[in-house]
């Protein structure tokens, strides 16, 4: 029987990808801000951290001069003021939505467990420190929004038991706002931000080729979009706080301070529970029971040489290179730590050994999947090619994880699934080729939506000859469609399949010509 919290995620998957799926079309795959949702919180970083160093410089770190000095920036000429100050304050939005969203895509692909727990239980922390450091912003300002948000925070500190005595008492009176108080909420805004990039480039560490930037395009139409909100719906103070008056209405940002009026919707004692369960349960869903976790790849010290290919092609960084144990084979041996292999396959794809062409019958790969070799492949691929119905069929290479292969129809084809696309040794298009196939397509996932991060890309670089090990010259490109198509894409799938049979069939001799022409 199926666990309800299972089905609830399979159902929340399948909402995510048609709505993933309407941003493909919108946007494209490759720009498709719902597959970037991480390197578009660390552009918004990149973007706050900017704004806020130019922003610091106008600034009065006194709690006389802190608004009157913010008030001055709407001053600059051609509003860059407020440009600068609404960039700061809108990509502070964008970090916690982007970081929302990518918290809940990953969960929705069950991406907290097994070797990705590291990045999950890194990741968590972080969530506080934004929340802390965008508060802390709005106290800096010392409005009545600060001032309001200052008093609401302390309060609700206040009913923590532990508290020996009321923090909010600080604001009964003016001069108990004091420099050296205001000094405390700079470090806040400022120091927290920089526990922040630590603990971003901590969560990464186990991640090659972290993506820190989105697409150009995407970094530009963000950037612009945020301008154009700065200049149209400028961010504007408050009257300055004052501890005598209660603040009037208040111009709430709902994604930032959000807290506030829960707090005093419910209960201080109530949001301590929510927010406490809640970071509770994200550290304990890495720990819950899980599916069994796939076979590791294994390394064979007698075929690898030490290349470094599947050392550099990992994107996990599971792949390390110790001394070799034979030095006349290589001076190097990859060595896969089974803590942090994701069991793609790629570093196979990624092997020099990993060719059909050679002349042993059991082909043995330097680095391999037991769960599905490289040599199991071979031979799959040529039992098909020798049983199939047709006399030149194609052969289709396609993903676990993306578009589903198995189902296509039609006798002329010989599909074949793959862990990850990335599996697949360029090579073996070249031998379905020589082996009788008119065509091969090859299926990756979604541009940017690899299960495995970079199978897609190593795949589409190693065919295009960019890539090491590629894709031979001497192979003709009209023979070969790659495509890409992530789950619920078969209809690109088919209709990839479509185009190589349209374009190989002119290609192929006509097998009954000699016939013809011995009659006439």
């Amino acid at each position: 029987m199926q666990r309800p919290t299972a089905s609830f995620r399979q159902h929340g998957l399948k909402v995510w990808r048609t709505i993933e799926g309407g941003f493909d079309t919108a946007f494209g795959s490759a720009l498709n801000p719902l597959r970037h949702l991480g390197a578009i919180g660390f552009l918004a970083f990149w973007l706050l951290a900017a704004s806020g160093v130019v922003l610091f410089i106008f600034f009065d770190t006194s709690v006389a001069g802190a608004w009157r000095s913010i008030e001055e920036l709407s001053r600059l000429p051609l509003g860059l003021g407020r440009l600068l100050r609404g960039l700061h304050r809108y990509a502070a939005d964008v970090l916690v939505l982007a970081m929302g969203l990518h918290l809940l895509r990953e969960w929705l692909h069950g991406h907290e467990r097994g070797f990705r727990r590291f990045h999950w239980l890194t990741g968590v922390p972080l969530i506080g420190f934004v929340f802390v450091g965008a508060i802390g912003g709005f106290w800096i300002n010392w409005d009545e929004l600060g001032q309001f948000s200052a008093i609401a925070s302390l309060e609700w500190f206040d009913a923590l038991p532990m508290m020996a005595a009321p923090l909010a008492r600080n604001f009964l009176a003016v001069e108990a706002v004091s420099d050296r108080l205001f000094s405390l909420f700079v470090f806040v805004h400022i120091g927290v931000p920089l526990l922040l990039l630590f603990g971003l480039w901590f969560h990464i560490q186990r991640v090659t080729r972290a993506a820190v930037m989105p697409p150009r395009a995407l970094a530009l139409g963000l950037l612009a979009t945020l301008a154009v909100l700065a200049l149209a719906w400028p961010v504007t103070s408050h009257a300055p706080a004052a501890l005598a008056r209660v603040p009037g209405e208040l111009r709430l940002d709902w994604i930032l301070l959000f807290l506030h009026p829960l707090t005093y919707a419910t209960s201080p004692a109530f949001v301590w529970v929510l927010v406490g369960g809640g970071t509770l349960l994200l550290f304990a869903l890495p720990f819950l029971p899980q599916p069994a976790r796939a076979a590791v790849a294994v390394v064979d010290a007698a075929n690898c040489n030490g290349c470094r290919r599947c050392f550099a092609d990992c994107p996990y960084a599971a792949i390390t290179m110790v001394p070799h144990p034979n030095q006349r084979i290589g001076r190097t041996l990859a060595q896969v730590d089974p803590d942090l292999c994701a069991g793609c396959g790629i570093c196979a794809g990624a092997c020099p050994s990993s060719t059909p062409f050679r002349s042993a019958a059991q082909l043995v790969t330097g680095i391999d999947m037991p769960q599905l070799t490289v040599s199991a492949l071979r031979r799959q691929l040529q039992q098909a090619l020798a049983s199939s119905s047709s006399a030149r069929p194609l052969v289709v290479f396609g993903c676990d994880h993306g578009a589903r292969c198995s189902n296509l129809g039609g006798a002329d084809v010989s599909p074949f699934s793959l862990l990850c696309t990335g599996q697949l040794p360029p090579s073996f298009v070249e031998y379905a080729l020589r082996d009788g196939a008119a065509g091969v397509l090859v299926a990756a996932c979604s541009e940017g939506g690899c299960e495995f991060r970079l199978g897609e890309r190593w795949t589409a670089e190693r065919l295009a000859g960019q890539r090491e090990p590629h894709l031979r010259a001497s192979v003709a490109r009209e023979r070969l469609e790659l495509v890409f198509a992530g789950p619920g894409d078969e209809a690109q799938l088919l209709a990839g399949l479509e185009r190589l049979r349209r374009r190989v069939i002119p290609l192929e001799p006509d097998a009954d010509l000699p016939a013809r022409l011995h009659h006439a």
